[in-house]
């Protein structure tokens, strides 16, 4: 296979397969801080699978690893475009071989770790992703459809199309339906017939962390108290003055849209919150859906029955004999 989202070939690889250490799970349930003890044990690098903290300037409404914890390990595809840029699947996946490459050539482990599950699965099984560039005009319709109509409407025309696309994609998720429609009317054929697989050559660990879901909404619910005390909103009303519009992709994360109806529309800050939770617990419930359907070789581990010490000599032994 080639093109833009094509693994590299096994000879760039130093003549064969390395390993590769995954850390999957839902928000706030605990990945970086077992990541940095991981990466401590094994002489690792970390490279983020988040599609939030790829944006500069949005630091608190991410969570992204703190400068101390950056400095502890070197960490990857964090802060790497701007919130206006766009940020396309495929240069993610190349970006991510590119690193795992760098990280292997310096004698030292790469652990892929994040809650994107569409970041997590493009990498490890090495999707192949059309090379169709965006259609502004075109994106601007089918939004201004779904904002009309409703998302099922716009689900439903995806659904003509392509069947087989439209089944793995839930119609809340209009900027994935919304892209494959765009890959379907512009290239006249469906986008799940563009789309295969060809895993690159790692040898894979890959670890999931989860938890309780009540326990994971309560512990999501104070990271969302701990990021406000923080200065998320401080942030947010920064990024909005600098010319950021609530309409950016960048800007449709946790929290963001809702302190941004704040600012903008008057929202009382209570319900601002409120609705970020709300938000959070919804996008946990969909990162479990993802993980069900596409993750399935991840060994799940509970973290209040899992001691992370436990994890990081399970990880070291792996790799002792892979």
């Amino acid at each position: 296979m080639t093109g833009e989202g094509a693994p590299p070939a096994t000879s760039e690889w130093g003549g064969g397969p390395g390993s590769l250490i995954v850390i999957a799970g839902p928000t706030a349930v605990g990945k970086t801080a077992l990541a940095l003890d991981i990466a401590e044990a094994v002489d690792g690098e970390i490279i983020g699978a988040d599609s939030r903290q790829v944006y500069r300037q949005m630091d608190i409404g991410t969570a992204k690893p703190s400068l101390a914890e950056r400095a502890r390990i070197p960490h990857h595809l964090i802060d790497i475009v701007d919130p206006d840029d766009d940020l396309a699947l495929a240069q993610v996946q190349r970006m991510a071989y590119e690193v795992v490459s760098a990280i292997r050539a310096r004698g030292r482990v790469p652990l892929l770790v994040g809650g994107t599950g569409q970041y997590l699965s493009a990498i490890i099984e090495g999707w192949s992703i059309p090379e169709v560039p965006p259609e502004p005009g075109l994106r601007a319709e089918l939004e201004a459809f779904a904002t009309a109509h409703g998302s099922a409407a716009l689900h439903a025309r995806l659904h003509a199309l392509d069947p087989v696309a439209a089944a793995r994609i839930e119609h809340q998720n209009v900027r994935r339906v919304v892209r494959a429609l765009e890959v379907c009317i512009v290239t006249g054929s469906p986008i799940s017939a563009l789309q295969g697989k060809n895993p690159p050559p790692y040898r894979l660990y890959q670890i999931g962390l989860t938890m309780a879901r009540e326990h994971l909404y309560a512990r999501a619910d104070a990271r969302v108290e701990a990021m406000m005390a923080a200065g998320f909103l401080d942030e947010v009303r920064g990024l909005l003055e600098r010319g950021y519009a609530r309409d950016l992709p960048s800007m449709s994360g946790l929290g963001y849209a809702q302190l941004a109806a704040h600012w903008l529309d008057g929202l009382p800050l209570g319900e601002a919150v409120e609705m970020t939770k709300n938000a959070t617990h919804d996008f946990i419930r969909r990162q479990y859906t993802w993980f069900r359907k596409y993750n399935q070789a991840v060994i799940w581990h509970d973290v209040e029955t899992t001691r992370f010490e436990a994890l990081v000599e399970a990880s070291t032994r792996w790799l002792e004999v892979n």
